[in-house]
């Protein structure tokens, strides 16, 4: 049979004007039957998909051209919200620009309080990986003569700090940021390769002690953090729990995946400075255990709860359906691993 034929066949004899969905799929099976002798019980599956997905196609098509012109939408908004947080972003650099502008070039005291500003006021994450080459560049440049572990370390820590502070602590968007600085930093290492072991250890003492601080506000924020964001984390409470355990090896990761990534000389400076950072280590141990614990006790009963209402949840169509499917999937795959083992017998049996 050419199935392309009995789809058209299909389509055109399905009727939309009958009553309800389940008269009409008895309408359409009927006519199936009638029209081209096919037997419901003795149906092939490839009879069978086309006459499941002509049943979809035609009872969905409403709803599936609503769903594509608001994904249209959806992603017609999500162009202007990103034009209009690029703008957004620019003119924020005009303000500071022109507010610099206005201010003594020679008051280094205001100038520094006004970068600081504007530091923690621009996001960084897109621009992150230059902020941190263009300060390491220029620490080098200032400080030509002097050791500049103590200037870059600090830098480092306040824009690690300032990166992650606003946004979620889940490993992944942490793990970009840690790499985005460490390639930066990399980066300049290998231009400047007498300065290297001074740029890399600062740049992994201030990312650790950047992390450390936004650790340690989150877990000060965490008896003032509105309604809503508990909501966010109560959801996410296992996942925060469990990265909140684990960013010591989070952070070495990092380090030893830009390791292997790197020249060898970066590589054995990297694995050297890492290995002799396992006691500074225990301060971001410290504090991530002491603010998992305090999110324990704050929230474990919320989660308790919102996890009593999921299996409220569970008795919902949806979650039945689920069920229903889990089933039936089980019921195909027993039958067609049975048919398997069958086939196999059977080609034993006609060799023998």
């Amino acid at each position: 049979m050419e199935l392309e034929k009995l789809q058209r066949d299909l389509k055109q004899s399905y009727n939309m004007q009958l009553s309800d969905l389940t008269t009409r799929v008895e309408d359409v099976v009927t006519h199936m039957k009638k029209e081209w002798d096919i037997d419901t019980d003795a149906i092939s599956i490839g009879e069978l998909r086309t006459l499941a997905t002509t049943i979809l196609d035609l009872e969905t098509k409403a709803l599936h051209d609503e769903v594509e012109a608001l994904l249209a939408q959806k992603e017609q908004i999500e162009r202007s919200l990103e034009r209009k947080s690029l703008a957004l972003q620019e003119l924020k650099y005009n303000v500071f620009n022109a507010m610099e502008a206005q201010v003594d070039p020679h008051d280094a005291q205001m100038l520094s309080k006004l970068h600081q500003i504007k530091l923690q006021s621009i996001d960084l994450y897109d621009i992150l990986g230059e902020i941190v080459e263009s300060a390491i560049i220029t620490t080098l440049e200032k400080d030509k003569d002097r050791d500049i572990t103590d200037t870059t370390e600090e830098l480092i820590k306040e824009i690690t700090y300032e990166a992650i502070k606003e946004g979620s602590l889940n490993t992944i968007r942490i793990r970009k940021i840690l790499s985005t600085i460490l390639q930066s930093a990399v980066d300049v290492a290998e231009a400047s390769p007498t300065k290297a072991k001074e740029i890399l250890t600062a740049t992994l003492k201030g990312m650790r002690a950047g992390l450390v601080y936004s650790i340690d506000r989150f877990k000060k924020r965490l008896a003032f953090i509105p309604a809503e964001a508990k909501n966010i984390l109560i959801e996410d409470y296992d996942t925060i729990i469990e990265d909140l355990n684990q960013t010591d090896t989070l952070f070495s990761q990092v380090v030893q995946t830009k390791a292997q990534e790197s020249p060898a000389s970066i590589k054995k400076l990297l694995l050297e400075i890492n290995d002799s950072m396992h006691y500074d280590l225990q301060e971001l141990v410290h504090i991530s255990k002491e603010t998992a614990e305090v999110m324990r006790q704050r929230f474990s009963t919320l989660a308790r709860n919102a996890m009593k209402r999921g299996e409220k949840a569970l008795q919902s169509p949806k979650a039945q359906e689920a069920k229903r499917m889990g089933v039936q999937a089980w019921v195909a795959a027993k039958e067609a691993l049975g048919s398997a083992i069958k086939s196999a017998k059977n080609a034993m049996d006609k060799e023998k």
